[in-house]
Parts: structure tokens; C-alpha cells; sequence
């Protein structure tokens, strides 16, 4: 009897499991209560974390801080004097050209599903389902966010789905890469003229609208040619063992 009571036990707990897999209408509502009470729990353990670091570490913070201070204060220099130069320049040329990207911080909720570390439902104010974003960590492409059932998910740059426009090399030969689910990335339809070797770096071309030209993505590490195209395995400078927070790029141009 007792064998009998475990399979049927057995039986309806994965159909239960099958069900929230693989139906979108039963995944909804529970993926977003789930969402919800994640975000809490981020909250109030930043709060606490936050509230101990003022406690216990508040003059290495504090030291860290300034020494940051100074250090940004004169990049802040540099780049006013560059954008003045910039300035000066359109000024002088009566160019139209405006620049107006805008970036923004944004926090990782948690894996899209357990074992699959390459997908992540963010944390996105006023988000805009129909775009694809870019985002960043410390200047290093990290992946793009999609709209999944409403809701912004990010793909880092190894999963398959996550694909951008780049350069290759100091020729800028162009190409796009995605991932292919593992630590390297493939960058695919570079032109077969286009001279490009080892140790290469890549970076976005700014063509997709998704990224602004010029953030790392990383090395090429070996060249193949298929079908009157290039192609280049790239070993990515972004490791996402720790994803908590990434620069969005809401808009750019």
C-alpha cells in the first residue's frame, strides 16, 4: 500500500513539475510572485549590508572613497576639456551630429531557470518591452536584455540568443558575435578580405542600435573561413561568475 500511496505521490508531483515548466500560463504569475518577493529580500539585505558597512567598515570606506574621489574628479577634468574640444569642433564645422545616450544602473533578480547561468530576469524601471538593450559591466559587454512574456531578461553573452554588431581588429573588419552556451564566443559574416589574427580585440561597432561603439567584448583566440566569410573564436573579457549589477544602456545617439 505504502508503494502504491509513493507513485501516485510520485506521478502527480511531476506532472506539477512538468506543468510550471513548460506552460507559460501557469509559469506567469508564479515567476512573477516569485520576482516579487526576491526583490524584497535583495532589499532589505542590501539595507542590512549596508547598515553593518557603516558600522564596521566606515573608515576604509571612507578612505576608498576619497582616494575614488580624486581619481574621478580628474577623468571628470580630462573629459569636460574633451568635450569642449568636441564642442568646439562641431561649432567650427557647423556639424548637426548631437550625442544623447543614456545609461543606467540596473540589478540582477535572479537565474531564469536552475542550471542555466547565461539568463537572469532583471530588475528594469519604466522598461520598455518592445527594445533590446545593451548592457555593461565596468566597461566590458556583458549581454543584452529581451522581453520575455513582459519582463526584462537578460542574456549574457554566452547564451546562443544573445547576438550584437562588432569590430574585429585594428582594420575594423565587421561581424556579428553571439555565444554558443559555453566560455567562448563566435563572431560570424566577417568579410573574407578583411585581414584579421590572433589576438585581436573585439569590440561593438555602436551599428545595432543597442550598444555605443567602442566597449570590449574580447580576443580573438583562432580564425576560420567558411563559405566566403570569416569566422573568429572569441574569448570574452566579461565572466559572469558573480552577476549582481550592470550599466544599462537605455538609449544612445
Amino acid at each position: 500500500m505504502n508503494k502504491e500511496l509513493f507513485s501516485y505521490l510520485f506521478v502527480i508531483i511531476a506532472l506539477l513539475i512538468g506543468a510550471l515548466y513548460y506552460n507559460n500560463a501557469i509559469q506567469s504569475p508564479i515567476i512573477s510572485s516569485l520576482n516579487t518577493i526576491k526583490t524584497s529580500y535583495h532589499n532589505i539585505n542590501e539595507s542590512i549590508k549596508n547598515s553593518i558597512d557603516e558600522y564596521f567598515t566606515q573608515a576604509s570606506a571612507i578612505k576608498e572613497l576619497r582616494q575614488n574621489l580624486l581619481k574621478y574628479e580628474n577623468n571628470h577634468l580630462v573629459m569636460q576639456e574633451l568635450a569642449s574640444e568636441i564642442h568646439d569642433l562641431y561649432q567650427e564645422n557647423r556639424s548637426p551630429l548631437k550625442l544623447n545616450t543614456k545609461v543606467e544602473l540596473v540589478r540582477a533578480i535572479s537565474y531564469e531557470k536552475f542550471g542555466n547561468f547565461n539568463r537572469l530576469w532583471m530588475e528594469v524601471p519604466d522598461y520598455n518591452s518592445s527594445k533590446i538593450y545593451g548592457i555593461s559591466y565596468k566597461e566590458l559587454v556583458a549581454g543584452i536584455i529581451i522581453s520575455k512574456n513582459g519582463r526584462a531578461l537578460a542574456l549574457l553573452n554566452q547564451d546562443i540568443k544573445s547576438a550584437y554588431a562588432v569590430y574585429v581588429g585594428n582594420n575594423s573588419a565587421p561581424g556579428i558575435v553571439h555565444g554558443n552556451n559555453n566560455n567562448l564566443l563566435i563572431v560570424n559574416f566577417i568579410p573574407a578580405w578583411s585581414k584579421i589574427e590572433k589576438g585581436d580585440e573585439v569590440i561593438t561597432s555602436g551599428l545595432d542600435n543597442i550598444f555605443i561603439k567602442g566597449l570590449k567584448v574580447g580576443r580573438v583566440i583562432s580564425v576560420t573561413t567558411e563559405q566566403g566569410y570569416q569566422n573568429a573564436i572569441i574569448e570574452p573579457y566579461y565572466k559572469s561568475n558573480e552577476p549582481s549589477y550592470f550599466h544599462m544602456i537605455r538609449s544612445i545617439r
